[in-house]
């Protein structure tokens, strides 16, 4: 199994997530977030925050738990649908996972996660 997390632009957002979602990937944790860096947009995406002392970009984080056959497939949904070829675009990061537990009915496994197509 294997952690997909996406950093994204938030007028991307539809586009990524109904991609994934028509494909059979339901499943995603969203995440308001600010972002600096070298990667940051030069002009007008940026944003004077309060929080951070810095000039920074507005993002979103998506979280995905996927077994290992779906991930370059969700990579390639993220990266069509969430580019906009300008600076600042984000990035993706595949982490893996060790263990998985349902919660509810302590289930433990790649079939928990319900991503079959």
């Amino acid at each position: 199994m294997k952690e997909i997390k996406a950093f994204i632009r938030p007028s991307e957002f539809n586009d990524v997530f109904g991609s994934l979602r028509n494909d059979g990937y339901c499943c995603v944790t969203v995440t308001d977030t600010e972002g600096t860096g070298r990667y940051s947009d030069p002009g007008e995406l940026e944003y004077p925050s309060s929080k951070i002392p810095y000039m920074h970009s507005k993002m979103l984080k998506l979280e995905i738990i996927s077994q290992d056959k779906d991930v370059n497939n969700i990579v390639e949904i993220i990266k069509k649908h969430g580019r906009t070829g300008v600076r600042g675009d984000g990035i993706i990061c595949v982490i893996d996972v060790e263990r998985s537990i349902h919660i509810r009915t302590g289930e433990e496994g790649e079939e928990i996660l319900n991503m079959s197509k």
